[in-house]
């Protein structure tokens, strides 16, 4: 049953039954950017040796690997939030920093995302576990346009709050992601789009945390966009 699941969300491309006004802050302008499609790229890495390794350490919390890399997985607009507080089932569930891409009105933007995961779900469905969890966004976007002659240089950072202090979880530059052009045009970028373009090894294996904060950092002018959130569980009742 959950197989079928599976195959249904990840193949599903078309347009949501929801249409989500969301507001972003681009170069301190107030914009509202209409979105009705939602996509998670997975297993994105740009050297084949770094996919292997992401695999590997799901892997051992017994998730399959993808049946292609990279895949790709529709979810619900819905799922996006802007909130400081994310609400998941259970306490298995883990924050991946990556890029996010907007297009609408033919403009593409450049943000910030965590594509927040049911781990415990994932080892039966990955599709399955991508739509379990809310997607953290960062309020601020960049025009793609201004940053596009210099992607494999931005870096991304995320650090979690572990045993009462915040520690270095993932760190990464684009240049280790596949381009994001060629993942926009294996997802069906178009107006209306938001897609989550992969993410980086965690620093001593992924597991969860009660807090994230995430960065994107452009070296060339010393820009950064920000997100943090913190995790509310809800106990699982048999």
């Amino acid at each position: 049953m959950l197989q079928g699941v599976s195959s249904l969300i990840a193949s599903f491309f078309g347009r949501g039954i929801q249409n989500m006004d969301i507001d972003f802050n681009v170069e301190d302008t107030n914009i509202t950017l209409t979105i009705d499609k939602v996509v998670i790229a997975g297993w994105t890495g740009r050297s084949m040796d770094a996919v292997q390794h992401h695999i590997d350490e799901l892997a051992v919390l017994g998730i399959s690997p993808p049946s292609q890399v990279p895949l790709y997985y529709r979810v619900s607009n819905s799922l996006l939030t802007q909130n400081k507080t994310i609400e998941v089932l259970g306490e298995g569930s883990s924050g991946e920093v990556e890029p996010l891409l907007v297009r609408s009105n033919g403009k593409t933007y450049f943000g910030l995302a965590s594509d927040h995961t049911d781990r415990d779900l994932e080892v039966h469905s990955v599709a399955a576990s991508k739509q379990a969890c809310a997607k953290p966004i960062a309020k601020d976007l960049w025009g793609f346009d201004e940053i596009k002659d210099r992607l494999d240089d931005i870096t991304f950072k995320c650090w979690i709050e572990e045993n009462g202090r915040e520690v270095l979880y993932q760190e990464g530059q684009l240049s280790s992601i596949r381009p994001v052009t060629e993942l926009c045009e294996g997802a069906g970028f178009e107006d209306g789009t938001a897609i989550l373009c992969g993410t980086f090894a965690a620093i001593g294996g992924v597991r969860p945390a009660k807090a994230y904060r995430m960065e994107l950092s452009d070296p060339t002018n010393c820009k950064a966009i920000t997100l943090s959130y913190e995790v509310s569980t809800f106990p699982i009742i048999s």
